[in-house]
């Protein structure tokens, strides 16, 4: 696998593993750093820009979302809608700082658009959350913490 693959796979996986799709992109970031091959400040990098953007698209998503809940094909009903909203209003844009933890996190970068965070503001806290994650994956990957 040529460097620039390597990279590119996963930033695409990490950026699929932040949006609705199931994808694993911490066994991709540890498998590759585990070989030896690759910078691991370069694949920390890439893992967290691909991740940052699949919580832009689901930002996106959120914010283009809200004409469509009473339409009858809508996946979430009116209620489930209103309960994440109400959500966000108590814990607030800090609770992007979670964005990183499976199962709850791609649904907060959703919400925060449906509220309408502001894009700089979740883009700071979400590229804390998941560089933060990935930099401290790769540090136990390389045995820096024991």
């Amino acid at each position: 696998m040529t460097d620039l693959a390597a990279y590119a796979g996963l930033f695409a996986i990490s950026l699929i593993a932040a949006t609705v799709f199931p994808a694993q992109s911490e066994a991709g970031l540890v498998a590759l750093i585990l070989t030896g091959k690759y910078s691991t400040l370069l694949l920390v990098a890439a893992a967290s820009l691909g991740n940052i953007l699949g919580s832009v698209v689901n930002w996106l998503l959120g914010v283009g979302i809200e004409r469509f809940r009473d339409r009858p094909w809508f996946p979430a009903g009116g209620k489930a809608l209103d309960r994440a909203q109400r959500w966000y209003r108590r814990y607030g844009k800090w609770s992007l700082l979670a964005s990183w933890v499976p199962i709850i996190g791609d649904p907060i970068t959703f919400v925060a658009g449906v509220m309408k965070e502001p894009l700089p503001i979740f883009l700071v806290l979400v590229t804390i959350a998941k560089t933060a994650r990935y930099a401290v994956l790769a540090a136990i990957t390389l045995g820096l913490f024991g």
